[in-house]
């Protein structure tokens, strides 16, 4: 198939775009400030659906948009108007951001023509591809999952001008903190250009988040005012640093949403081919967001494998997370692990060393696909989500559960005999309440969101020590940051990968809001000012530890047996009183303590010590000749002689006697 989008070559610009059902399709092309139209030119059909046309003396930096013409009827899936002005799919850069506007969303005749509302598509030369290097990051690893924008608006370290870009990932500042924390990876929540739902912008709300895309090459030009090589040379500062990048990508909707959204791109030249109807003509709503994208079309389906090639290529890019992932796998509406995308991300040259990472559910018919992608998909975990929450909540009969999602979750991941788990353990995600929040708010504040508190989930299995929201009594206080230190150790304990979600290492709040995606404000934006340092130090001490055990961030599934060259088993389970765990132990819904021993391939062990009861407790642990147990966190005076504290998790590790005055001398 001929290259698609605008292509500046010598002498001119070839010009592309696919339609299968358009009578004629147009190239519209404007001044240098792309506000006045200076020429329209029909497109040649070339067969295939494709049509395209060369336009001699235009140069890279030509600004367009396309237009097409056709039947209206939007009952069996067809919007044809040519007073729409259409985005490129293909477009890599666009002028200015996406802004909704009722007559967007006009009926054919009803509404004036739409350019002056529409971003103009800006024709480039691309640069050379960069020479692909292996991706840092590894399964195992610190995934640290950030929105752009409210990662750096109120950093004070960061030139004001330069805040809420991609730009600003690249300061030293930054950089200083992410190699503190240990951080494997950087996953960007969505950079490219998207557009307001069409509710927000009577309420004085924008969206915050991203997820609702128009163009998926194109970046927003709020975020990368410098456009590609903004977000090149920030990859590139990032991997010298040793950080990683991921890109979290929609490609499961767009923001045309249901028949009453705006005509930006795709619906306009061939909504029955984008996107995914109902038998009775209906957009499908696998998303809840209005419509579909039709992933198992195959021009869809080159669509997106041209955007992940793109940003390899062109940007360095470490892998992606797919939202919504299991649209990437259903064919005709029904969730296929091995769809032809799926499987050609997997297998394409370019993309198959990259980091692949699926949210494993939609809203869709047999929508949840948790443990069912296949390697190398990692996979969104939220069975430990909410089994980690539940432990520390209180919750009866909570110990096994936990034990499962501390080795990785065998009984999601191994289900088809898989000797390695897939998982990615959070414990908070940019959707949800935050860290901070889970201890603080036993119900949503949703409240400034417009929606009188409806949206967002109702069951966050979260808590409140005291009053919620704000206290200054000191005891509360304490009691959550003892929570929210349990809740971090319990996740850098967790076998597998791991997400942390940017501020949850300082104690960030969004005031008990659990859906934050329309607050583009002090609500979101991390209030660096104000950190917890202490809970900061705490998570930089917990990932150094992490760093410092590899058998806490294998991947492969225990089996109670020693590793080659060892004769430590690679995990053992005791009660605090170092005996093993038995049947009653596990089936006991009063019992909220355990001792996990992790055993690695040297014969050093590492005991993670957790005690869910309020009460305090002391641990016992086995003892070997020749070996003493050490507190593996120097920050914790750990003596098990006396009562740990209740609701905590403490780590020690084994080492040989002369090592270890060896080290303490040295």
């Amino acid at each position: 198939m001929t290259s698609l989008g605008a292509t500046a070559i010598e002498n001119g610009i070839h010009f592309a775009v696919w339609s299968s059902s358009a009578r004629r399709l147009l190239v519209s092309i404007f001044d240098d400030t792309g506000t006045r139209e200076i020429d329209r030119l029909e497109l040649n059909p070339e067969g295939e659906g494709v049509h395209a046309l060369f336009v001699p003396s235009l140069v890279a930096g030509t600004r367009y948009g396309f237009r097409a013409d056709g039947d209206y009827a939007p009952e069996r899936g067809l919007w044809f108007d040519p007073d729409k002005l259409l985005a490129d799919p293909y477009a890599v850069k666009i002028d200015r951001p996406y802004q909704y506007h009722w007559r967007l969303a006009a009926k054919r005749n009803e509404g004036a023509d739409t350019a002056s509302l529409m971003p103009k598509a800006v024709a480039r030369n691309l640069p050379q591809p960069l020479s692909i290097q292996t991706p840092l990051f590894r399964p195992g690893g610190l995934i640290y999952e950030l929105n752009v924008r409210s990662f750096t608006k109120l950093h004070p370290d960061i030139p004001e001008a330069q805040r809420g870009t991609l730009a600003a990932l690249a300061h030293p500042a930054v950089i200083e903190h992410l190699q503190r924390l240990g951080v494997s990876a950087v996953e960007l929540m969505p950079i490219t250009a998207s557009i307001d739902e069409r509710h927000l912008p009577p309420l004085g709300l924008s969206n915050a988040w991203g997820y609702n895309p128009v163009t998926f090459m194109a970046l927003d030009p709020r975020l990368a005012p410098g456009g590609l090589k903004e977000l090149r040379d920030t990859v590139a500062t990032l991997r010298e640093a040793g950080i990683g990048t991921i890109l979290d990508l929609v490609f499961n909707h767009t923001g045309e949403s249901d028949r009453l959204g705006p005509t930006l791109s795709l619906r306009g030249l061939d909504a029955q081919a984008y996107y995914r109807h109902m038998p009775d003509g209906r957009l499908a709503n696998d998303t809840g967001t209005g419509n579909t994208l039709a992933c198992d079309h195959p021009v869809v389906r080159q669509m997106v494998l041209d955007t992940l090639r793109h940003f390899v290529r062109h940007a360095g890019v470490d892998g992606f997370r797919f939202d919504l992932a299991p649209v990437l796998g259903r064919i005709d509406g029904t969730f296929d692990p091995d769809a032809p995308l799926l499987q050609a991300i997997a297998g394409d040259p370019v993309l198959a060393d990259r980091v692949l990472i699926a949210e494993p559910w939609d809203i869709g018919p047999n929508g949840y696909q948790l443990g069912n992608f296949r390697p190398p998909y990692l996979e969104w975990n939220d069975c430990y989500r909410d089994d980690v929450r539940r432990f520390w909540r209180g919750d009866a009969g909570a110990i096994g559960a936990l034990a499962t999602r501390l080795a990785g979750s065998s009984d999601v991941f191994g289900r088809t005999g898989q000797p390695v788990s897939r998982t990615v353990n959070f414990i908070a995600a940019h959707d949800g309440m935050t860290l901070a929040d889970i201890v603080a708010y036993e119900k949503k504040h949703n409240a400034a969101n417009g929606e009188q508190n409806r949206d967002g989930h109702n069951d966050n299995l979260s808590w409140n020590n005291g009053v919620e929201g704000e206290t200054d009594d000191l005891e509360i206080a304490r009691a959550r940051f003892g929570d929210q230190c349990a809740l971090l150790a319990t996740l850098f304990a967790s076998r597998g990968t791991i997400m942390l979600t940017a501020g949850d290492e300082f104690g960030r709040t969004q005031k008990g809001n659990n859906n934050a995606y329309a607050q583009d404000n002090a609500i979101t934006w991390l209030d660096w000012a104000r950190r917890d340092e202490a809970l900061e130090q705490y998570a930089a001490s917990l990932s150094a530890m992490r760093r410092a055990f590899p058998a806490l961030s294998d991947t492969h599934f225990l089996t109670g047996e020693p590793p080659d060259g060892s004769d430590v088993p690679d995990v053992a389970w005791l009660t605090e009183t170092g005996a093993p765990l038995g049947e009653a132990d596990w089936n006991d819904p009063a019992r909220h303590r355990l001792v996990m021993i992790l055993g690695d391939s040297g014969g050093g062990r590492l005991a993670v010590l957790v005690n869910g009861d309020r009460r305090q407790c002391v641990f016992t642990l086995p003892v070997r000749d020749g070996y003493e147990w050490r507190p593996a966190i120097e920050a914790q005076a750990i003596d098990l002689a006396r009562p740990l504290p209740g609701r905590s998790v403490n780590f020690m590790i084994e080492r040989g006697i002369e090592t270890a005055r060896a080290g303490k001398g040295s």
